[in-house]
């Protein structure tokens, strides 16, 4: 629907007005205006949609013979493009379409919020206190409290202190660090996210039936052995759970839904039963196996929801720090008490 008079901002009139006159002319004002000015018509371009041509004409009214045939015009993303790339250099066009355009519309400082607390941390390790200082002052207080729990003690007293004391920034330097930021670190996270997929699609497989895992294992392993590999040894299945330690199978059955636990220990191996059965009391033990028993035959399907159901209870206690589940070689490790 088209938009009216009255119906539009300041920054929305200014972008109308932008995209009714010659690039010549659009190029010269966004040359007088600030990277926050121009990233804001350019995202109110984006967003403008229909705009009624008497509005147009009411808002340009000194080039109304341009618009004498009462032309409207419509705001979207690719017109803010389009004008960008005419006015600014490729590079810059670029970085504003991604604020824009990117996941949510959401900017550098935005998308900060979304990263894994660890892999921030790691990088702002590396970087100097004051910097990492003023990063973490334009995150959200959570995702702060996060990272800088995770620095070393020195190093957090020393990035709190200077986020205490900081006094304002100027824009110039702020700029700066959102281009390194976007260019050192951005980047580096996008590449680094192939791992993630593979960690993804793991937990995909942890989710599919006996039967679909194994259908799309052995089609993948035909077709790309390396990621099917990779893929497999990030998978933790019921079967895994033999790695856990006794403490972390008590806590385990503590947690799990017991009916759950029996229809799992139904269609589970020897070793797997022997670990739930020695660490539990006789009596229980014996009440298990009769439920068990009791039963009857149980379809593969929903032994595998109540597997999956007890490996889910198992991660969600290794996530909270109740248990520790083993990784990769840790599990063959010989343990000193």
């Amino acid at each position: 629907m088209a938009r009216g008079k009255g119906k539009l901002s300041g920054v929305e009139r200014a972008a109308v007005i932008l995209m009714t006159v010659d690039e010549e002319v659009a190029s010269k004002v966004f040359s007088m205006m600030s990277e926050d000015e121009i990233r804001s018509v350019s995202n109110a371009m984006s967003n403008l949609g229909a705009v009624e041509p008497d509005m147009v004409e009411d808002l340009v009214h000194d080039f109304s013979d341009q618009l004498g045939e009462g032309t409207g015009i419509v705001g979207d993303s690719e017109a803010a493009r389009k004008l960008l790339s005419k006015v600014l250099d490729p590079e810059k066009a670029a970085l504003l379409m991604e604020d824009m355009s990117g996941p949510s519309g959401r900017n550098t400082w935005e998308k900060l919020n979304s990263v894994n607390e660890e892999v921030l941390a790691s990088f702002l390790r590396n970087e100097y206190p004051q910097t990492a200082a003023l990063i973490l002052s334009k995150v959200r207080a959570a995702q702060a409290a996060k990272v800088i729990g995770l620095f070393p003690e020195d190093f957090a007293l020393d990035v709190m202190h200077r986020m205490i004391q900081m006094e304002p920034v100027k824009r110039e330097i702020i700029m700066d660090i959102e281009q390194t930021l976007q260019q050192e670190f951005m980047s580096n996270l996008a590449a680094s996210n192939e791992d993630d997929t593979y960690e993804t699609m793991a937990e995909i497989f942890n989710n599919f039936d006996r039967n679909t895992e194994t259908k799309y294992m052995e089609m993948l392993e035909s077709n790309d052995p390396d990621a099917a590999e990779q893929i497999r040894a990030l998978m933790f299945t019921f079967d895994d759970l033999i790695k856990i330690e006794n403490t972390g199978i008590q806590a385990l059955l503590r947690s799990a839904n017991k009916e759950a636990v029996a229809i799992a220990l139904k269609g589970a191996n020897d070793q797997i039963r022997e670990l739930f059965f020695s660490n539990m009391s006789e009596r229980a033990v014996k009440i298990l196996k009769e439920d068990m028993e009791n039963m009857g035959p149980v379809r593969m399907r929903d032994v595998d929801e109540a597997q999956m159901s007890v490996v889910s209870t198992a991660k969600e206690l290794a996530d909270s720090g109740e248990i520790v589940i083993p990784e990769g070689d840790d599990a063959e490790e010989e343990m000193v008490y």
